[in-house]
């Protein structure tokens, strides 16, 4: 079985341009319709000498006769190079509409390389319902967010260590200095060296089955004998507040529990029958018509380090936060609210439980 690799090549704009052809295929279909190669090699202004050793190339590589040859006839292909161009039409009648699509966002990437006006920013956040509909407005904008999901810590991590400018995370409003929500962000934030925007607040708890068939209260059901717990996994600050809130309970962690790498898995997990009840945001188990028990409002922020702040790409951000309009649209999205949208904000209120000093034990 052989593999395929795919490539693309950057074309002038009145340039013709033909999509995921491959030099053997072209060479073939030469043959078929001129049934000669001296002819095939007319038509693609190509030496007889470079289309007869290509031939017998391709034939040692494949394994197979690409052409028959009786003497007085005009050149035919084999079954095999028949069967070639068989699969060749098949599969892209079959995938025109996708190889379409994929030329079509090259060409809008490659778009903003040459507009002198856009601008792209790289964003590492936690997975949130709210940012790909901002990322859709913005880039009507010029502005183009380049935004890469993970967990709330590895988002954090990534911005300290260069490899994004914006990182966005979240963590409770209730979070005391002792708390792992504390102890996992203070290491990843310094007064002075961090700015935060606001963002939103957002609420989470228990996803569960519609009409909750199986009677779900709270938290210390999910330790019940058999029932299937899905959340998220280590890294993200979802895992980090179900454990802090399990720890705070009291609770054991659920025995049959699934991790699940986005809010939306963990719903589709529920939904599908996969898990009984899993934690997660409330905006993505109303959209899959699921019930929701909710248990904790949580603060989303948007973190910067200082000297990016005044970059012009930061600065278009806040600014389309601060629109009315799209903080309009946020207040559609179940379980969000608005919170100071594109504000500086101190790095001390909003994490009151931050300090230089380590809480004693």
């Amino acid at each position: 079985m052989h593999r395929i690799s795919l490539r693309y090549a950057l074309c002038a704009p009145n340039e013709p341009v033909e999509d995921l052809y491959h030099p053997l295929i072209r060479l073939l279909q030469a043959i078929d319709r001129s049934g000669s190669i001296s002819a095939a090699a007319r038509e693609l202004e190509l030496s007889y000498r470079h289309v007869w050793g290509e031939l017998k190339r391709w034939e040692a590589e494949l394994g197979q006769p690409l052409v028959r040859w009786v003497k007085g006839q005009r050149a035919q292909l084999s079954p095999f190079g028949d069967k070639l161009l068989w699969a060749e039409r098949r599969a892209r009648a079959r995938l025109a509409p996708q190889i379409e699509a994929l030329r079509s966002e090259l060409e809008r990437a490659f778009a903003v390389v040459f507009d002198e006006q856009a601008l792209v920013l790289s964003v590492q956040a936690s997975h949130d319902e709210a940012l790909p509909r901002l990322r859709e407005r913005v880039a009507r904008s010029g502005l183009h967010l380049d935004l890469q999901f993970s967990g709330s810590v590895d988002a954090l991590d990534a911005l300290n260590e260069g490899r994004c400018l914006v990182a966005g995370f979240h963590l409770r409003l209730d979070a005391d200095r002792r708390s792992a929500t504390a102890r996992t962000y203070r290491p990843r934030l310094k007064p002075g060296r961090h700015k935060l925007i606001g963002f939103a607040q957002r609420c989470q708890g228990l996803i569960v089955a519609p009409g909750n068939p199986l009677h779900v209260q709270g938290l210390a059901d999910l330790s019940r004998p058999g029932l299937r717990v899905v959340y998220r996994p280590r890294g993200t600050g979802s895992r980090v507040l179900f454990e802090e809130l399990c720890a705070q309970a009291g609770l054991a962690w659920p025995a049959a529990a699934l991790t699940e790498p986005s809010h939306a898995a963990v719903a589709e997990a529920v939904a599908s029958g996969a898990a009984d009840a899993g934690f997660g945001i409330e905006t993505v188990a109303r959209s899959r018509g699921l019930d929701f028990l909710p248990l904790v409002q949580e603060r989303y922020v948007l973190a910067v380090l200082a000297p990016s702040l005044e970059q012009p790409a930061v600065q278009r951000l806040m600014q389309a936060l601060r629109d009315p309009a799209w903080q309009a649209e946020l207040a559609t999205l179940p379980g969000y609210t608005p919170e100071r949208c594109g504000e500086v904000l101190s790095l001390r209120a909003v994490l009151p439980w931050w300090s230089y000093r380590q809480p004693r034990r």
